[in-house]
């Protein structure tokens, strides 16, 4: 989120505990201000972060196509949590990191676990699974 607002990618990594940013955007000629919220996903904020669902319009829920563990989080934990806490909102699957799906290192360490980065084919898979929107 931090990319996509200021236009820059940061210096180095900053944990999220609760962070928001607001961009606007233009829809055809209409400006709209779009408010974005990053939360935590540690389990030690799990009682925590569902006090930031209230009033939103939808989820993005995002894994990085490099771990195929926060892939797999989507499914188990993601999910689950934002139709408990607010059904019927839409939620989307956004796969970050896509530029590095094809990089030999990141193959390589994968390759040495047993793994490989998420298939665009399997992030739609998943999507269709579960019902999010296109």
């Amino acid at each position: 989120l931090i990319s996509y607002t200021t236009n820059k990618f940061p210096s180095e990594y900053v944990p999220t505990v609760f962070d928001n940013y607001a961009v606007t955007v233009m829809i055809g000629d209409e400006p709209y201000t779009l408010g974005l919220f990053d939360t935590a996903g540690q389990e030690d904020y799990d009682r925590l972060r569902p006090l930031s669902y209230p009033q939103t319009d939808v989820f993005l829920v995002c894994f990085s196509v490099t771990s195929p563990a926060s892939f797999e989080n989507v499914r188990e934990k993601w999910f689950p949590e934002v139709h408990h806490h607010c059904p019927g909102v839409p939620c989307l699957i956004v796969g970050t990191q896509t530029d590095l799906r094809d990089d030999p290192s990141v193959r390589e360490k994968l390759a040495k676990q047993k793994m490989q980065p998420v298939r665009k084919e399997d992030g739609e898979r998943m999507a269709k699974e579960l019902g999010a929107v296109k």
